[in-house]
């Protein structure tokens, strides 16, 4: 640090020294290779590489900031990672900087505000990204994540659940008092993955370096989640996987990125791909792959699955075979649902589950007993084909013997798991009966009292985890961390309550 008074000569160097500083700053900003940056994204950059170094530092390691969409349309069509049939004109040569889509579609945003000049919006969402990608995004649009919010938020008994969880419980007089969670406790759990509603509240002037500027209030905000209700009414969230402002697809091919929501009791898929051999495999070896080639080439790019591999990709071989077509509707090549629910059971048509009522009139795939509403359910076909296609992709590495022995011990774990799902929902159903509990009878929630609470932990955690640990060859997960020990542990605690209960009451009634 320099002190005292500086000398002419001094304050020469130090001018020259801050103006290299930002000559660099400025050149760092530049996309590479020679792309041009149209001039409104010029204009953010020059004030964001100051206000938000880091999106720009991001953004400019990203293909995005590199290739410009009539480059990429160049590129074979098995190769493209861009879908549209020709890109605008206005942006089809220049790479795709901050204003190409944070003034996209101004008029559809109701988030859209007066920003130095120009028409900006905060949440950049798949109606945007649509532009480019628009194949990715109408698949999407039929996945179940893209209706994660409207699917719980539209549920009576989600939202009961939901209730339950991030409530507030108080104690006194030897009562507990369940309040409705506050919207910040709900958007700051169940909903970080399932996603928000972001809605626009109005503006608010803030101080910055520029002087005073409004920008608009946002309830909802922020997140990330799979199915947030954008303010431009679209559903999702393109950068809960490929997450801004770098947009990799080295990241969604990777199972962290998938963690951030597949790692909890509920869905353990994480966990249980950590100790799989798949993930073993790429743990020891993931670092020698190639993430960012499309296609993506077994044995030469990847040598053991990810969930992208088995989700979504499209996977070759080393002679251009398709063993699996690309897909955003991650149901493709699922014939069942697994986790979530009370049963596993067969995928649902529709990706707006809210439709769904089960013979008693309750939005649930199946009855309490188990028995499927088809109605809504893929059928047997369908089924058969999903299945057929995830097979295609075991069979890139394994024999057909192999395939057909781990989806043969996959679908009895299916048989297993539903079987002790019902032998708990009977010890419920009994203590309804009973009167030992409150139950659809009283119009009660169905899980704020102990015999509740033991049974959604039964087909929640326990049986979510079997069956995932089964399906993704992570089976000794499955066994005594949250699986099948605790399944058989779980029912004995319900009955040992239920015979404590009779007990009880027949103690009661003696003079």
């Amino acid at each position: 640090m320099i002190q005292g008074n500086c000398s002419a000569g001094n304050r020469i160097f130090l001018a020259g020294v801050v103006v290299l500083e930002i000559l660099f700053l400025a050149m760092a900003a530049l996309p590479a290779y020679g792309a041009s940056l149209s001039e409104d994204s010029q204009a953010c950059v020059d004030c964001h590489i100051y206000a938000t170094p880091g999106i720009v530092s991001g953004w400019k390691k990203g293909r995005m900031a590199r290739v410009p969409p009539d480059a990429a349309m160049k590129k074979p069509l098995s190769a493209r990672r861009i879908s549209v049939n020709e890109p605008p004109e206005k942006m089809a040569k220049v790479v795709v900087g901050c204003a190409e889509c944070h003034t996209m579609n101004p008029e559809k945003h109701k988030d859209t505000f007066e920003h130095n000049g120009y028409s900006v919006h905060v949440v950049v969402t798949p109606g945007d990204c649509a532009v480019c990608h628009p194949v990715e995004v109408a698949q999407y649009g039929q996945n179940l994540m893209s209706h994660a919010y409207g699917n719980l938020q539209g549920n009576s008994l989600y939202q009961s659940l939901a209730d339950a969880t991030n409530g507030l419980q108080t104690f006194e007089n030897m009562k507990i008092t369940h309040a409705k969670p506050d919207p910040l406790m709900d958007a700051d759990a169940c909903l970080y993955c399932h996603g928000t509603k972001v809605e626009v509240k109005g503006l608010k002037t803030r101080d910055t370096p520029d002087g005073e500027m409004d920008f608009p209030i946002l309830t909802g905000w922020p997140n990330r989640g799979v199915g947030r209700i954008n303010p431009d009414g679209t559903k999702g969230s393109c950068t809960a996987c490929h997450t801004r402002h770098e947009f990799s697809m080295a990241m969604a091919r990777k199972p962290y990125t998938c963690s951030e929501c597949h790692k909890g009791p509920d869905v353990p898929a994480y966990k249980v791909y950590s100790v799989s051999k798949h993930g073993n495999v790429f743990a020891s070896l993931g670092s020698q792959w190639n993430y960012d080639t499309v296609p993506w080439t077994l044995g030469k790019d990847f040598t053991a699955p990810t969930c992208a591999v088995c989700h979504i990709s499209e996977v070759v071989t080393d002679e251009g075979d398709v063993l699996a077509a690309r897909t955003h509707r991650m149901s493709d090549r699922l014939p069942l649902r697994l986790f979530g629910l009370i049963y596993a059971h067969p995928s649902p048509r529709s990706p707006d589950t809210t439709v769904i009522r089960n013979g008693q009139v309750l939005p649930l795939p199946t009855e309490l007993t188990g028995e499927p509403a088809s109605k809504y359910l893929i059928d047997s076909k369908e089924q058969a084909k999903r299945q057929k296609t995830m097979e295609k992709v075991c069979l890139g590495c394994h024999s057909q013997g192999w395939v057909e022995g781990h989806f043969a011990r996959l679908k009895k774990t299916v048989q297993y798991t539903n079987i002790m799902t019902l032998t708990a929902t009977k010890i419920m159903l009994s203590a309804w009966e009973k009167g030992f509990a409150k139950g659809l009878a009283q119009k009660d929630s169905l899980f704020n009292e102990a015999i509740e609470k033991m049974w959604v932990e039964q087909w929640l955690f326990y049986a979510n985890t079997t069956r995932l640990a089964s399906a993704m060859t992570g089976a000794d997960y499955g066994v005594f961390a949250n699986g099948r020990w605790f399944m058989s542990k779980n029912i004995q605690d319900m009955l040992d309550w239920f015979k404590l209960r009779i007990k009880y009451e027949e103690m009661s009634k003696k003079p």
